[in-house]
């Protein structure tokens, strides 16, 4: 299975943008999916995931701006991003997680620039 990240791009602050994961394959066999995002200069840092049949969690850095959510029909995940500032500008991966198969997935990338 690959993901396919997409949806970045350039928005100034305040702004709103959708990323969008999608897989090759099946989404229902991922037990949990999620949202890193890496700035530069700074290390990976997770910013929300959700688990099959679970409430999503969320960075603090983020919570009540960002909404994750899947769509298994779509083989799709997606992170709605609002109120977007400078400091949520990152490469933004989406990740899954299948643990029957103790595998790892992670997407190549997508670019989010907040900037004015």
């Amino acid at each position: 299975v690959q993901l396919q990240a997409s949806g970045g791009g350039l928005v100034q602050p305040g702004g709103s943008l959708r990323l969008s994961c999608a897989a090759s394959g099946s989404i229902s066999n991922f037990n949990l999916m999620g949202w890193y995002r890496q700035a530069p200069g700074k290390q990976r840092e997770l910013v929300a995931v959700l688990t099959s049949g679970g409430a999503p969690n969320y960075a603090d850095s983020v919570k009540g701006r960002f909404t994750i959510s899947r769509d298994n029909a779509k083989n799709t995940m997606y992170l709605q991003m609002n109120s977007l500032k400078p400091e949520d500008t990152a490469v933004y991966y989406c990740y899954a997680w299948w643990s029957q198969k103790r595998t790892s997935y992670w997407g190549q990338g997508t670019q989010v620039t907040v900037s004015s």
